[in-house]
């Protein structure tokens, strides 16, 4: 019968393995990096299915234990399938996940940040996400805050539930216009369609106008669908270059009430970034839960100050599953992955139910 004494034992075995495991791993995609490259040359596919059975049939005739043997053969699809996305990215250059499509502003942010990979656009910022998470893209680029109308809720959520580490910042002026068929005017609109926080930016502008605003869930998607609609009555608020991409005229430019519209977007990775320029600006991210009793968020924003993080940005979000029920998401000064941010960490967790590290980042 197994105890605490085998259990530990067994824990210990495994910790092992998987450092030998992670030398083995590292050593095997040094020898794809050789395989991608011949590959390359001679402009052979990347998938070969003959040569992935013929590995998992030697292999798995090395297993005896016919119940782990079904085990290794999924150990081994999965090996492949990662040997084939490395090599994927080494041939064909990085995959990065955005929301929308072209001529949104993600799409223009991930063209700026990285403008010889490859953008593949997703329907919402979940799929964007996740994308990342299950290994098919390298990278996400999403909203994450704008400076008028706020946090993008969202995304946030994501990040608190996910398994992604922010790893980048890019801030990108945000200039809203509006959108017509070719041939629309502006005194014969009715109704605005645009993503809420588009909506939001230039609310003021609608009321003015008593246009009737419909949500949609991206802006250039939304130009996409009055170009398709072709109904002189109704029109987007989107980027020029949406306008551009779906040939729509620009009715009016520059309507966002601030001029000084800025959106954050954020850079997701598999990984932390561990490699930070310390004299670019760094900063990390912490999100949290406290515990239910007096001064537990006090005596968490006192630890974390007591430790000489300052404290950019604090805010709340509710928590899906639980009513009444909050987390908190601050932006601190300070790389945290230091031994003064594990020992802060550590003490953190004394008043925190729920305690995640996702990220440090620099500007870019």
């Amino acid at each position: 019968m197994a105890n605490e004494n085998s259990l530990d034992i067994a824990r210990k075995k495994i910790n092992e393995i998987d450092a030998k495991m992670a030398e083995l791993f590292t050593e095997r995609m040094r020898a794809a990096e050789i395989i991608a490259e011949y590959k390359k040359e001679r402009g052979l596919s990347i998938f070969d299915a003959n040569r992935e059975d013929e590995v998992i049939a030697r292999n798995c005739a090395a297993v005896e234990d016919e119940i782990i043997r079904e085990y290794y053969v999924n150990f081994l699809r999965n090996n492949m399938k990662v040997s084939r996305a490395y090599q994927s990215r080494l041939i064909e250059g990085m995959k990065v996940a955005y929301s929308g499509t072209e001529g949104a502003f993600a799409h223009i942010a991930t063209e700026k940040l990285y403008p010889s990979a490859q953008k593949i656009a997703f329907p919402d910022f979940a799929s964007a996400y996740k994308a990342v998470e299950r290994g098919e893209c390298d990278v996400a680029v999403l909203p994450v805050e704008n400076s008028y109308n706020g946090e993008v809720g969202q995304v946030t959520d994501l990040m608190f539930s996910g398994t992604l580490y922010v790893n980048g910042m890019r801030e990108l002026a945000v200039t809203q216009d509006l959108l017509g068929i070719k041939g629309s005017d502006i005194s014969n609109i009715k109704k605005v369609i645009s993503h809420t926080q588009a909506l939001g930016q230039c609310a003021k502008y609608i009321r003015k106008h008593g246009f009737e605003a419909v949500e949609y869930a991206n802006t250039a998607l939304a130009a996409k669908y009055v170009s398709e609609l072709g109904d002189p009555t109704v029109a987007a608020i989107a980027s020029a270059e949406a306008a551009e991409l779906f040939g729509l005229d620009v009715l009016d430019h520059d309507i966002n009430e601030s001029k000084s519209n800025t959106t954050r977007f954020a850079v997701f990775s598999r990984v932390a970034n561990k490699r930070v320029n310390k004299e670019a600006g760094v900063h990390s991210v912490l999100m949290f839960t406290v515990r239910n009793e007096a001064g537990a968020l006090a005596k968490a924003i006192d630890v974390i100050g007591s430790h000489g993080y300052n404290m950019r940005t604090l805010r709340s979000r509710p928590m899906k599953e639980l009513l009444w029920q909050y987390y908190f998401y601050v932006e601190t000064e300070g790389d945290i992955q230091t031994e003064n941010g594990l020992t802060m960490m550590e003490e953190l967790g004394e008043f925190c139910d729920r305690l995640k590290f996702a990220g440090t980042y620099i500007k870019i």
